[in-house]
Order: structure tokens, then C-alpha cells, then sequence
């Protein structure tokens, strides 16, 4: 057998789910979701803000949140210090008279502990979160309001993207972001949704208080979370156009150790506590299709990679075998002229290709459902040559440790 006739199944697998992530983006309550319009509701709302070392962000963080076009006396903003040992303390203090803003400072002990302590000190009907380094748009939380005139919707999500890439790297993880726009708009129109992030999530706070606070979650707290929100029967909405950006790894090993962390924190609970989600018909798409196509995600991703490396080091023994010198014009290039015949293109490339290409178009609608600005070109040239050689890293990273028992300090 073929090396390459072992990744065929992923591949036609990765096309029917880009498929049908199409498909869902045409059906109707997707279309409903970018069509909702912003209500007149404004109940109370507290966003918490957890920060540990975040001297150099937090500020700005604060003073979008303050720029939320929503009415004053029913938004307070949370800033916790989880035992910073840097200026967030100093950074933080320069809010310490403003009317919306609460300051709590406290030992060190996790973000979940940092988010449940801003809980703790509020009644507000609906609590947010935000990382400490991320940004919003002034309409986002009005954007996000509506979401929760369904009773059954216990938390909602936002269009999350890189804060003013720079680099190619921030530029890959931007297309990676806005990806992750169209697929949590399509996944949230079939209560498909497994991670609320932690730019710019909210929650029911009576919900909180049913199901419980936030735990530890193997350093994932917010996929624990949502999944607890699944495992209870609720929903989990997103908001398309409530925008909010966020900052990204600018090196590559920085990159790995997140995407570890996140990987990782999904494997040791999906496989964990929350087990029983997979396979699950009582959670409809969820358990039938989502959860099964991200655990075999990552065993596709680890594959490829694996025959593409095989197949780099055999072609490079074989021709490092070939002692005659024979002319490149001989092959690629006949009588001097590029022939596409000699290319050498198979079934397995073309769907590779093709599975590439859907990706994009995917990358390419998230941003237009979103209407998030700025350039996209950079952004998908950088996703096409360097994601699927940077991802299989913390793939195998991540796979390694679960399988090994393996925990990781993260800071």
C-alpha cells in the first residue's frame, strides 16, 4: 500500500466537514444570527478582567472597555491582579477612581480562581470576560446582548481576531482567527460549540450559579466551562459582529507552548470528565460530528505531516542515490519550456489542494460575515505555506504529553 493512500480517508473527511460547514452557513438560523439586529435590552453587566503580568496591556484593555456603547450606570468593569509581579498593580491603579471600575488584587492562583473572585463581588445579570490583553469595538457588547433573549442560552461568543498583525507569524494566526469566526458562527447555529475564549465571552450569571463557577480545566478553563454548559443541556451562542481583537504569540516557539497548552487542555477533557459528550446523540451535532471531527483532526494533522516528512526524506535518499548528473531541463523543464504534464500532480495532491483552497474560502467568508478590517492577503498566503508546517509541532507536543502523563509549567 501506497504511503499516500493512508491519508486519503482524512482528507475526504476534512472536505465533507468543510463541506458541510458550507452548507450550515446557508441555513437558516445562520442567517438569522448575522441578520439580528441590536435590541433595546440593557441589563446589568459585569466584565471581568483577570490579569497576571499584564503591565504593558491592561490600560488600553480597560479603555475599551470603558468605550462600550452601553449605558454606564448598568456596566462595571472588574479588574483583578491574580499576584502580578510587574506593574499591573501601578497600571491598574490609574482606574482606581473611575465609577465603573472595580480593583481587586489577591495571590496568585490561576485564571479561573482571578475570574471566580470578580463573580464573587458582583449581582450583574450577565458576566463577561476579557484577557487582559485584548481590545474591543465600542457596539460589541450591544452586539452580544440579543444573543441572550433565548432562555435556553446559557453563554455567547464574539468574532475574535489578531490585534494589528505584524509579522508573518501574527499574519498566519490572524486567517487562523477569523477561520475560527466562521466556524464558531456556523458550529453556534447547531449548538455545536465546545470553547467560549476568553476574549470577550459572556455568561448567564444564573447559569454560573447552577452549574458552578469556573474550574482549573487542565489550564482551559474556558473550554471546561462551555463543556459543562453542553454536558447541562444548554446552549452556546456566538455573535458574528461583536468584535473583539486580541494579541498573538510574535515567535514560533511562544506560538507552540499556547497551542500546547490549548490542545492539550481539550484532549485531557474531552477525554477526561466530558467523555461522555463524544458519540452523544442527546447532544445532537455536537457529540454526533464536532467533538469526533476535532479529536480525528488532530490524528490527520499529526498523519500528513508524518507522510510528508517520509516522503521529503525518500525522494531526497533517492536522488542523493542518482550518481549521473542529469540536467533539471531534462525533467521539469523539456527543450527549455515548462510542461505541465511533468508536474508531478496526483489524486492525493489534488485533494489536498482542494481542501486547502475550501479552507480559504472559509478564511475569506469569516472575515465578510465579521466585517473585520484590514488586509487579508498576507494573512492567507501565510496560512498556505507555514500552517501545516508549524501546526503538526504542537500537535505531537501536545498528543506526546497526554499520552505520557506529561504536565507542563505554562508561565
Amino acid at each position: 500500500m501506497s504511503p499516500e493512500m493512508l491519508a486519503y480517508p482524512f482528507l475526504f473527511i476534512a472536505i465533507f466537514f468543510e463541506s458541510f460547514v458550507l452548507v450550515t452557513l446557508l441555513s437558516k438560523p445562520a442567517r438569522s444570527a448575522r441578520a439580528r439586529l441590536v435590541g433595546a435590552e440593557t441589563p446589568s453587566v459585569a466584565i471581568i478582567v483577570p490579569c497576571w503580568n499584564e503591565a504593558g496591556t491592561v490600560a488600553g484593555t480597560c479603555e475599551s472597555l470603558l468605550a462600550l456603547e452601553y449605558p454606564k450606570d448598568k456596566l462595571e468593569i472588574i479588574l483583578v491582579d491574580d499576584g502580578s509581579t510587574d506593574a499591573t498593580p501601578a497600571a491598574m491603579a490609574a482606574f482606581a477612581d473611575h465609577p465603573q471600575v472595580r480593583i481587586i488584587r489577591k495571590e496568585n492562583g490561576g485564571k479561573h480562581t482571578a475570574l471566580n473572585a470578580g463573580i464573587a463581588t458582583t449581582d450583574a445579570e450577565i458576566i463577561g470576560c476579557l484577557d487582559a490583553d485584548s481590545f474591543v469595538e465600542p457596539d460589541a457588547l450591544r452586539e452580544i446582548i440579543p444573543c441572550f433573549a433565548d432562555a435556553r442560552v446559557a453563554a455567547v461568543t464574539a468574532a475574535m481576531s489578531i490585534h494589528r498583525p505584524k509579522n508573518f507569524l501574527e499574519h498566519m494566526q490572524n486567517a487562523e482567527y477569523i477561520f475560527g469566526i466562521t466556524l464558531r458562527h456556523a458550529f453556534a447555529s447547531i449548538n455545536g460549540l465546545y470553547v467560549t475564549p476568553g476574549p470577550f465571552s459572556f455568561y448567564r450569571h444564573s447559569t454560573i450559579k447552577e452549574i458552578g463557577e469556573f474550574r482549573h480545566g487542565h489550564h482551559t478553563e474556558d473550554m471546561e466551562m462551555a463543556l459543562r454548559i453542553q454536558q447541562k443541556g444548554y446552549h452556546i451562542e456566538n455573535a458574528p459582529h461583536a468584535r473583539v481583537y486580541t494579541k498573538a504569540p510574535r515567535t514560533v516557539l511562544r506560538l507552540v507552548k499556547q497551542r500546547t497548552r490549548w490542545t492539550t487542555g481539550f484532549l485531557r477533557n474531552i477525554l477526561g470528565e466530558y467523555r461522555g459528550l463524544i458519540g452523544s446523540r442527546s447532544h445532537g451535532v455536537l457529540g454526533m460530528l464536532i467533538l469526533p471531527a476535532a479529536l480525528i483532526a488532530i490524528g490527520s494533522g499529526i498523519l500528513i505531516f508524518s507522510l510528508m516528512l517520509f516522503e521529503l526524506i525518500r525522494n531526497t535518499l533517492t536522488a542523493l542515490s542518482i550518481r549521473a548528473g542529469i540536467p533539471l531541463s531534462y525533467t521539469l523543464l523539456p527543450h527549455g519550456q515548462l510542461d505541465w504534464f511533468y508536474l508531478p500532480v496526483s489524486f492525493y495532491v489534488l485533494l489536498g489542494a482542494a481542501t486547502l483552497l475550501t479552507a480559504l474560502s472559509l478564511i475569506v467568508a469569516g472575515k465578510r460575515i465579521s466585517k473585520t478590517p484590514g488586509g487579508l492577503a498576507l494573512g492567507l498566503i501565510s496560512y498556505t505555506f507555514l500552517y501545516g508546517l508549524v501546526a503538526p509541532l504542537w500537535l505531537l507536543r501536545s498528543t506526546a504529553d497526554v499520552t505520557f502523563g506529561k504536565h507542563r509549567l505554562w508561565r
